[in-house]
């Protein structure tokens, strides 16, 4: 049975799907300009076990938990469901670690760059530059060999149900309100949408997203490489999508200053999402897609995934993380740090190809 999805126009669907279900969420409760934002939302997950005690920033979110098992589910049906894994789990760790860091310094993931520009913030812009260009850097390592080792399919399945499993948890844990847990009372972790519209939202996106591929990291290396624009005409879908629903709900505001969860230090802006674009693509997906992949069975995905949890802990811990007044007090070191790292990793793993 062909699959819709993954055609051009079926992608386009998907784009329009989580673009509009993202405003949608913001609308509902979530914070402007942060219907989807895995980065963001990993970060409160971690916030509300204790990893970090930024006390606004501190909720179970059950998009990450919808995402996650919608990928599953869905990978269940269609016989996709692979439990995998390759090589290289610590390199795998620490570029979901820094990829993390250099999120939390622009304020945002892939996923929320897009829907900052949507919402009329313009210091997306700069964010979306920095992107581009990390992602063209792992593009030179890939072409020169750049390779982390191939997946293998898992002689214990059981490998692969792990993080679905603690996803699980994790809802029953936000649906019970076992303790300790720690919620915030005020700031973006206060503001959510309804936990059963929020986990089908995360459930519709991660089954979409595993049919049609959907990555944004995907999609800007697939046109630096081979000049390939279906994945980005999903993301344009997306973004575009999102920009009419904000204006019907009347939450567009177009400018650089006083816009929601963001700061106007471009310099950073820009470096940070330059240190999650070049981790991004050394990964092998953006935070969406190696959600996804987790949802299918893949442990290497979930590898980074655990790194992005403890990235985002160690950047609020270590007064790393951006707010609306700025970058954090170690923020500018967290980046510089991280990109040398990505550069080491970058060159060390490139493979001689044979002759």
């Amino acid at each position: 049975m062909k699959n819709f999805f993954s055609t051009k126009n079926g992608i386009i669907v998907v784009g329009i799907i989580i673009g509009v279900v993202a405003v949608i969420l913001q609308k509902m409760g979530n914070p402007p300009n942060m219907g989807l934002c895995i980065a963001c939302f990993e970060r409160d997950i971690a916030g509300a076990l204790g990893l970090h005690r930024a006390g606004v920033v501190q909720y179970i979110r059950p998009e990450i938990i919808g995402i996650l098992l919608g990928s599953l589910l869905i990978s269940l049906f269609f016989k996709e469901f692979k439990p995998r894994s390759g090589s290289s789990s610590i390199i795998r760790f620490f570029l979901g670690f820094f990829a993390m860091i250099g999120a939390l310094v622009f304020l945002g993931c892939p996923w929320r760059a897009f829907l900052r520009l949507a919402g009329g913030d313009l210091n997306a812009i700069i964010g979306l530059l920095g992107l581009v260009l990390g992602i063209f850097i792992g593009t030179i390592f890939i072409r020169n060999g750049y390779n982390l080792g191939r997946s293998i399919p898992s002689q214990k399945k059981v490998a692969g149900w792990i993080l679905p499993i603690i996803m699980i948890a994790l809802f029953l844990i936000l649906i019970f309100q076992f303790k300790p847990l720690f919620f915030s009372e005020k700031g973006p972790g206060a503001m959510h949408a309804p936990i059963i519209i929020s986990l089908v939202a995360g459930l519709i996106i991660g089954g979409l997203a595993q049919r049609s591929r959907f990555c944004t990291m995907g999609s800007i290396r697939d046109i630096i490489i081979v000049k390939d624009f279906h994945l980005f005409s999903g993301v344009a879908a997306f973004a575009i999508s999102a920009f009419i629903m904000n204006i019907i709900f009347g939450q567009f505001k177009a400018g650089f200053t006083g816009q929601p969860v963001a700061h106007d230090m471009h310099l950073w802006n820009f470096l940070g999402m330059v240190l999650s674009g070049l981790a991004f693509a050394l990964a092998g997906g953006c935070p969406g897609r190696q959600l996804i992949l987790s949802g299918e069975g893949d442990t290497d995905a979930g590898i980074f995934v655990f790194g992005m949890f403890a990235g985002a802990a160690f950047s609020h811990n270590f007064a790393m993380a951006s707010s609306p007044k700025g970058i954090g007090t170690f923020g500018v070191y967290g980046t510089i740090i991280g990109i040398v790292f990505c550069f080491v990793i970058g060159f060390a793993m490139i493979r001689k190809r044979k002759t």
